[in-house]
């Protein structure tokens, strides 16, 4: 069989491609030459960061805000700056970007640290004073004098902490010449830790606030500019974009997917331009895949609550926990849950984005009820429940 990817349509159709010039800048991982409404915060770490030039270990930083903040931007451009300006001064600086979604114990934490750094440790195998041993071995002087500085950004912390505990922050900060970035999307994360660790970490708190439409507008325009062929985005695209995605509570990221989506789609249907329509479209799509995506992990009990809300939706109905129970029971039948676990099923719903409460009073007399509404598309729900 020929190599698909040499069809003589697909070459075609990417030597045609006259909406994109370069579609990476509209990945939010890429790292752009500035970060636009973002110099407080870069400058805030560059302050906490800067005695490792005089080979001083740098003071803890926290960096807290909802996800498409910048956060994960911010630390990876002053890691940039900083590296450059340490090679200048001679300064012996490692900073080791680690995602708590792909290492998520202390063992695996400090055994891929060990390996980035050149010493050699299994990913299991040997007992955790092992692990620490051989990290801390490699903070001793080397042959040239020279200690080793190192930072360690730990992008989502809040994961590893609560499946593995604060025993990661207490090696790291317990380790000379270790400094430890912390990454969270939640302001509470700390009630995971520990307060003998909360005392050794004593770190600098810096919040991320969400972005507003105008900064997004900002954002985007200057990625559009490194993305988009000249003249293919209506002047209303970028600004609508920007709109809806501030209504995301500020979600750089989102409107980033928003811009792409809309441009494939454009791309996709053999448009001049990149119109409003598909900006609409392209929402539809995100949301689609980021329902399908949630949908397809939940339990199949939690996947029942949210039939069940669907029902009591199409037929109009005011959701109380009561009537909530009853529908999920039916669809249930003899494997239903209780009722007290529903609630913690409905919380889980509320913190996905799915459903939301609002606790209602009925008047003097007659206490205070929780409403429960759906927060997505009902055939959008209802297409991807019943598909599972």
């Amino acid at each position: 069989m020929a190599n698909i990817f040499e069809d003589e349509q697909l070459i075609s159709n990417r030597r045609k491609n006259h909406i994109f010039k370069n579609k990476k800048p509209l990945d939010h991982r890429f790292l752009p030459e500035k970060l636009v409404h973002r110099d407080v915060q870069i400058r805030e770490i560059a302050r906490n960061w800067v005695d490792v030039l005089d080979n001083v270990t740098p003071s803890n930083v926290t960096l807290y805000g909802k996800t498409g903040t910048g956060k994960t931007a911010a630390s990876k451009f002053a890691r940039e700056q900083l590296i450059e300006a340490a090679d200048n001064e001679n300064i012996f600086v490692k900073i080791e970007y680690i995602r708590c979604t792909d290492f998520t114990t202390e063992y695996q934490v400090i055994a891929e640290l060990c390996n980035r750094l050149g010493r050699d440790v299994p990913n299991r195998g040997w007992t955790k004073a092992e692990v620490v041993n051989a990290f801390r071995s490699l903070f001793r002087t080397n042959a040239f004098g020279k200690k080793l500085q190192l930072i360690v950004i730990l992008d989502e912390i809040d994961i590893l902490l609560d499946k593995d505990g604060d025993g990661i922050l207490y090696t790291l900060t317990r380790t000379d010449n270790v400094a430890v970035l912390s990454i969270s999307n939640y302001l509470d994360f700390k009630n995971l830790i520990k307060s003998r660790v909360t005392s050794s970490l004593n770190d600098k708190e810096i919040v991320f606030p969400p972005y507003g439409a105008d900064q997004l507008s900002d954002i985007l325009s200057e990625r559009a500019e490194l993305s988009f062929n000249d003249n293919v985005l209506n002047e209303d695209v970028i600004p609508l974009c920007s709109a809806m995605a501030a209504k995301e509570e500020g979600d750089a990221r989102y409107a980033l997917d928003l811009l792409k989506n809309a441009g494939e789609l454009a791309f996709d249907e053999a448009c001049e331009n990149v119109t409003t329509d598909h900006v609409k479209r392209a929402k539809e799509r995100i949301e689609h895949s980021k329902v399908s995506e949630i949908l397809s992990t939940l339990p199949l009990q939690q996947q029942r609550v949210l039939m069940a809300i669907l029902t009591l939706t199409k037929q109009k109905e005011e959701i109380t926990s009561g009537k909530l129970y009853e529908s999920y029971t039916e669809i249930s039948k003899k494997d239903a849950v209780t009722y007290r676990r529903i609630f913690d099923f409905i919380n889980e719903l509320e913190l996905l984005g799915i459903i939301s409460t609002n606790t209602v009073s009925r008047g003097r007399g007659k206490g205070r009820t929780n409403i429960i509404k759906l927060q997505c598309d009902e055939n959008l729900l209802e297409t991807t429940l019943y598909s599972i």
